[in-house]
């Protein structure tokens, strides 16, 4: 008997009698991943909170005003339903994940780092569009793509170690399905930063500009200087 007060020592594997079970292996490193879940929830839940502080209300002139930010809610959409579609694809992801060890929680963290700055560079993209040079709208522009990419790494880190993580799994998930994920995440985040942003380009800057319509053009010029000379106008 141990005395009263003192530490209990470890049970050798001869302490165990013939009609004891082992105890069971601990498992301290490993929780469960609801609370992962609601605190990247949370997060989410907050950056598409912020997204919309960019659109100011205006105090005069306001169907002028309002109709001049009409990048910002471009801007605005793109990066809702960015922030829309990882929370549904971390929805789904934690549904193969039974318990979350560190190295999983830091992942986590990365990608909730890399979402939280969205906001940032759409707001950068709806002022550059609304007030900035050419240049301006390329810096942005840029800006926006190099996050796009940092989000779409994070996710590579997130399957790459899952895949080798299968204490972290649920039974009926194997570790190849998140291999095959980790393929798949490449060419999605090629085509947003290759596809998506590019139209938003066009869309709002040299693209718009070539699609607006002759009569208005031409409406223009009687508003303004005549054109001399060599000008291109009939």
């Amino acid at each position: 008997m141990h005395p009263e007060g003192a530490p209990l020592e470890r049970m050798s594997a001869g302490d165990i009698g013939a009609g004891q079970e082992p105890p069971e292996p601990r498992r301290s490193r490993l929780s469960d991943s609801s609370r992962v879940e609601a605190f990247t929830d949370g997060v989410l839940a907050i950056v598409m909170t912020l997204l919309v502080l960019d659109l100011h209300a205006p105090a005069v002139h306001i169907l002028t005003q309002l109709s001049r930010q009409w990048p910002a809610y471009l801007a605005y959409l793109a990066s809702f339903g960015y922030v829309g579609v990882i929370w549904v694809n971390h929805h789904h992801l934690f549904t193969r994940i039974a318990t979350v060890d560190s190295g999983l929680l830091w992942r986590n963290l990365a990608l909730l780092l890399a979402t939280s700055v969205l906001p940032f560079p759409t707001a950068v993209l709806g002022n550059a569009f609304q007030k900035g040079s050419h240049a301006d709208q390329v810096t942005a522009f840029v800006l926006y793509a190099l996050i796009a990419a940092a989000m779409a790494l994070t996710w590579l880190l997130l399957f790459h170690y899952l895949s080798v993580s299968d204490r972290l799994l649920e039974p009926d998930t194997p570790p190849s399905f998140f291999v095959a994920e980790r393929r798949r995440a490449v060419p999605v985040g090629s085509l947003i930063i290759v596809c998506v942003l590019p139209v938003f380009y066009g869309v709002t800057s040299e693209g718009w500009r070539g699609w607006r319509l002759p009569g208005i053009m031409s409406g223009r010029r009687g508003r303004g200087t005549p054109p001399g000379p060599g000008s291109g106008w009939q």
